[in-house]
């Protein structure tokens, strides 16, 4: 009678108020030793009535795992794989156990991970798939467990399913799409020993995958690519590339700017600002258009997204000269970054303006440039960014505004008289508050300037010589030698 009493205890158990007298009765210890049975009618019934008098009950359910349930499902799943009912009580056991630490480390010594992979290939329904892919993900968030479903193919099976489903627009299939994604980010968050057990070429495969799903899960994809230093290696971002990534992100910024995501949008834009980070890559991202895609997306009115856009360009500017010639020329971005020059709000949209402005013209080697942001009355901006309340930026200014003088001082001169440059550098050398290394760098503007017959008579008649000489006493050894080249050039040694 051993089958019939638990298939009436599995129905019995349906019934939420007969749970506790299920517990009272001491009957879960009972039926466990049914699973190991090799009736198929018995494990189906007592793995039910298990199932179901300890759903929801945590106490309950450690205790399943500590009598070792798990190796007991783990068989089931391995011994009957082709049998549905036995799978799906199974594996809604393991759904229900499997956010339990005690059940991942028991999990872990099982080879549940194979069994997994060969029900994803088996599943025809979506309610099946979905089960799954609950079960993997809880188990994706053990380190152990994650690399071993990796070893097992799960991956490869994600990209299948993927694949079958490009184009697909049923709600169903969209379900089953956003849970593979969420998935493979999960795998993917394993970093260098899961992405040890992959190819380059498959990871960067999954990423794109990813990413062309308009799922919730992008944007987790993208904040992956940005902090990952194994996707960011020079030979893996031209494999970027080269397989369309960079163009698939850029294709989702444009659609998301006119939907009005804006957590997708600054997502993209970090993996755009990382993948920019090496040399290969900005020559690679000039040569294919990249900072016209980019610029197109100045028409966002979203604070994060308009910060994140301007540390891109900032990125792709930085040690370009090529860069910063095609980005200095454009009209429509040296408008927009004086315009965002002149904010005053907490977002830091105005700094970050300024040192795209800086980085420009630091990295610019054109004087069609420094004529360009002259015209645009970006100079006036850079003159009070010598004064920001941040050192970094100061040095940023300073830099910028030596290399354009360098360049074109001629074009230069009417700006820094109107906003007074002079004296601003002379406040900071006299200021004992002005770290050594705005000291030095504002004295090497000031040889710069000395090259302009009116602004030397600025500088002559505002007595910077007198605080020159008494930096020849400074303590910083830099700030001295400096002091004294200084002194020479204005003395016309």
């Amino acid at each position: 009678c051993a089958v019939k009493a638990a298939h009436v205890l599995s129905e019995i158990a349906k019934n939420e108020e007969m749970k506790r007298p299920c517990i009272e009765a001491n009957l879960v210890p009972t039926l466990i030793p049914l699973l190991e049975s090799t009736d198929q009618e018995m494990l189906l019934h007592a793995g039910r009535a298990i199932g179901r008098i300890c759903y929801e009950n945590r106490s309950l359910q450690e205790e399943l795992v500590k009598v070792g349930v798990i190796p007991s499902l783990v068989r089931i799943l391995t011994d009957y794989a082709e049998s549905e009912p036995l799978v799906h009580v199974a594996l809604l056991a393991l759904y229900n156990l499997a956010d339990l630490d005690s059940a991942k480390e028991a999990l872990s010594t099982t080879k549940v991970a194979e069994q997994l992979v060969k029900q994803l290939r088996r599943a025809e329904s979506h309610e099946r798939l979905e089960i799954v892919f609950e079960v993997l993900q809880a188990l994706a968030e053990n380190d152990a467990l994650k690399v071993q479903l990796v070893d097992a193919g799960v991956p490869e099976v994600l990209s299948e399913i993927l694949l079958r489903l490009q184009g697909s627009s049923q709600a169903e299939d969209m379900c089953i799409v956003k849970a593979a994604s969420d998935l493979i980010v999960s795998l993917l968050l394993g970093g260098t020993k899961t992405w040890a057990r992959l190819t380059v070429n498959f990871t960067i495969e999954m990423v794109r995958l990813v990413i062309l799903y308009p799922t919730k899960m992008e944007h987790h994809c993208l904040f992956l690519i940005s902090e990952s230093e194994f996707l960011q290696r020079d030979g893996n971002c031209l494999r970027m590339f080269q397989l369309g990534v960079i163009h698939q992100l850029l294709d989702l910024l444009e659609k998301q700017v006119q939907s009005g995501d804006t957590s997708v949008q600054q997502a993209a834009l970090s993996a755009l600002q990382s993948l920019a980070v090496p040399v290969v890559s900005k020559v690679q991202m000039l040569e294919e258009g990249i900072a016209e895609r980019i610029e197109a997306l100045l028409r966002s009115e979203s604070p994060p997204v308009q910060f994140k856009l301007l540390g891109t360009l900032r990125m792709l500017a930085d040690g370009q000269a090529d860069a910063a010639e095609i980005l200095g020329q454009d009209p429509l971005l040296l408008n927009r970054l004086v315009q965002w020059c002149s904010v005053s709000d907490p977002s830091g949209i105005c700094g970050e303006a300024n040192r795209l402005l800086a980085s420009i013209l630091h990295h610019n080697r054109s004087q069609e440039v420094v004529k360009a942001i002259q015209a645009a009355q970006g100079v006036k901006h850079l003159v009070s960014m010598t004064t920001s309340e941040h050192a970094a930026m100061q040095n940023e200014a300073l830099t910028a505004l030596a290399i354009a003088s360098a360049i074109d001082l001629e074009t230069l001169e009417e700006s820094f008289k109107e906003s007074q440059l002079v004296q601003s550098l002379h406040k900071l050398l006299r200021d004992d508050n002005t770290s050594p290394e705005v000291k030095y760098n504002s004295m090497g503007l000031l040889c710069r300037l000395l090259n302009s017959g009116d602004l030397r008579q600025e500088i002559e008649e505002d007595k910077i010589k007198d605080t020159l000489e008494r930096l020849c006493s400074h303590s910083n050894a830099n700030v001295v030698k400096e002091a004294i080249t200084t002194l020479q050039v204005l003395r016309g040694e």
